[in-house]
């Protein structure tokens, strides 16, 4: 039986085809000097505020970049001090995006004066090579970040600066905001590219920086509705794609007050949606859920980004956001993927794994996910279910990135992904349940996952139970009547794996905890396996439980399974 993905390229082929046509006629104007000529006026006459990125610098970063050395997520190009590092190589199209979007402006900057003073040195060499315009440095994704870095970088790095110098920067930053607001790229984005723009016209003088500033500041207001969800959610469902939006637009508010002006009503809810997200999304050791091509950061990243939330740390919330849902006991927090992945344009950080969960025992990550996110140097099949902590039937994916041609153009959307994916929340005193289930390999395999997840409060258990039950909607492939299956739980790096003796339960044990928990289960085989796990794009070694059964397509089959504290009387001897 065919994958339902092989009747996918033609139509997206189609839109791709569409698509490159109209950005290649662009592209014959952009860059000409008609165009160039036409994001020149009116000229700013340098700057008049300078915005604050409350996201924390890395000092350390900006001693290595005044030592001549620049790194990115394990990979290095050191001109040395003084040198030019536009004029060589990159190691990886992830390094070149990094070094072009001018993050570590704000890290240099800590060095004071004479950082600043290399700040403008690096600005000026690389206007110098790709300040015209340049295919790559000037496509939407490095440009939206450069323009946001250099509008917060202006005035620090001028404040010495030559008046011929100080107006290069400022005519820089307004033609590349302006062309990154001319772009149109669909729908995924739209809000961080227009609040870029609008931070670098807060930061430019009169009257430049505010006709700028009031055409971004519209685009902005009609983007947000779509880009923040009522509950605080990014339309992307990333936690992660929301922590980063509430840190532009907590930038935006504050230079919009540098320069006396209200903001956007618009604005306002917008980061007070985003604000109870990040609340809800901030797990029990400080860090964000992993989820949707989102990163867990770190927890001063997490805690910059609170700074300005007078909400009481310990003020109960809600207990779903976004499709998400938590159940929580004194010494377990389980959070869960219980909606469908984005779709079309917002789908392009999206990941085919529903129902995966993360787990937390004492405020440590015990049960996680695979951590991919766009900045990860890691393949795409990190977006797939086997990388999750969730069920898989067979070999088969429910869902994958786009490859090829209409991956170039359209970017790796995700394709063929649930559509139908219901959960039903429970709660009784002591205890908090949820019943879960998604239609992904209803077409190929005729068996809907249902996974059900119960906290008996009182007893700090999570008991889980992962179930296939037929649909009737295929009769299986090749006229196979069972069907290998296998629930993953991938855990956190530093977590110790130990089966018992009875071959069935696992003893785990967190990083730096001293109590052991114990999964126990009833499935056909239980092995201990080689995982991985990305943590600021770099990669960890880690293991994941895989347990093993076999569903019959008829009448289907189910797993059961339990994490208790290690120790009840009745746990499990380990073996020795």
């Amino acid at each position: 039986m065919a994958s339902p993905l092989a009747k996918l390229p033609a139509r997206y082929l189609v839109q791709a085809v569409g698509l490159s046509v109209l950005r290649q006629a662009a592209r014959e104007w952009t860059g000409t000097p008609p165009h160039l000529l036409s994001l020149s006026y009116p000229k700013p006459d340098g700057f008049s505020a300078q915005p604050k990125d409350l996201r924390p610098p890395e000092r350390e970063n900006g001693l290595r970049i005044m030592s001549g050395a620049f790194v990115f997520g394990g990979e290095t190009v050191a001109p040395g001090p003084r040198g030019d590092p536009w004029n060589r190589a990159s190691p990886s199209r992830r390094f070149a995006v990094g070094l072009h979007r001018f993050g570590w402006m704000r890290d240099l900057l800590t060095g004071g004066p004479e950082a600043a003073a290399e700040g403008l040195r690096l600005t000026l060499e690389w206007r110098r090579t790709f300040g015209r315009w340049n295919a790559f440095s000037w496509s939407s994704d490095v440009l939206e970040r450069r323009v946001f870095n250099l509008a917060c970088a202006g005035r620090a790095i001028t404040a010495r600066a030559s008046d011929a110098e100080t107006a290069q920067i400022a005519l820089d930053l307004a033609r590349q905001a302006r062309f990154l607001l001319g772009l149109n790229e669909g729908p995924a984005r739209a809000a961080e590219r227009a609040c870029a723009a609008a931070v670098a016209g807060c930061a430019l003088a009169d009257p430049a920086g505010e006709r700028l500033m009031t055409k971004a500041l519209a685009k902005l207001v009609r983007a947000l509705p779509v880009t923040v969800q009522p509950d605080g959610g990014h339309a992307s469902r990333s936690p992660q794609a929301a922590l980063e939006l509430l840190f532009d637009l907590l930038t935006l508010d504050e230079a919009l007050s540098q320069r006396g002006l209200p903001p956007p009503e618009e604005l306002i809810r917008a980061i007070d949606r985003l604000g109870g997200a990040v609340r809800f999304f901030t797990l029990a050791d400080g860090r964000l859920a992993a989820f949707q091509g989102g990163e867990a950061a770190s927890r001063a990243y997490i805690a910059a980004a609170r700074s300005l939330d007078d909400t009481p740390p310990d003020a109960s919330g809600p207990v779903t956001r976004n499709g998400y849902q938590r159940l929580e006991s004194r010494a377990l927090q389980v959070l869960a993927d219980a909606a469908p992945p984005a779709k079309g344009a917002w789908s392009v950080t999206a990941c085919a794994q529903p129902l995966a969960i993360e787990v937390l025992v004492g405020g440590k990550r015990l049960v996680v996910g695979g951590g991919w996110s766009p900045n990860a140097q890691a393949p795409q099949a990190m977006r797939l279910v086997d990388a999750a902590s969730t069920a898989s039937v067979g070999d088969a994916h429910c869902g994958q990135p786009l490859r090829g041609f209409p991956a170039q153009v359209l970017g790796p959307r995700l394709v063929s992904a649930p559509d139908k994916v219901e959960a039903r929340r429970h709660e009784a005193e002591g205890a908090q349940w949820l019943e879960m289930s998604h239609d992904g390999w209803a077409e190929r395999f005729g068996l809907r996952h249902e996974r059900r997840l119960y906290v008996d409060v009182a007893a700090d258990e999570l008991r889980g139970e992962d179930r296939f039950s037929p649909t009737g909607a295929a009769p299986g492939p090749d006229g196979r009547r069972f069907i290998p299956f296998m629930v993953r739980f991938h855990l956190a790096p530093g977590v110790q794996a130990q089966v018992a003796r009875d071959k069935k339960s696992v003893l785990l044990k967190p990083e730096g905890g001293d109590a052991g928990w114990w999964l126990r289960n009833d499935a056909l085989e239980v092995a201990i396996e080689p995982s991985v796990h990305y943590e600021r794009g770099m990669p960890r070694r880690s293991q994941q439980i895989v347990l093993r059964g076999q569903a019959r397509l008829e009448s289907g089959a189910r797993v059961r399974w339990k994490l208790s504290q290690a120790n009840r009387v009745d746990a499990p001897a380990p073996d020795a």
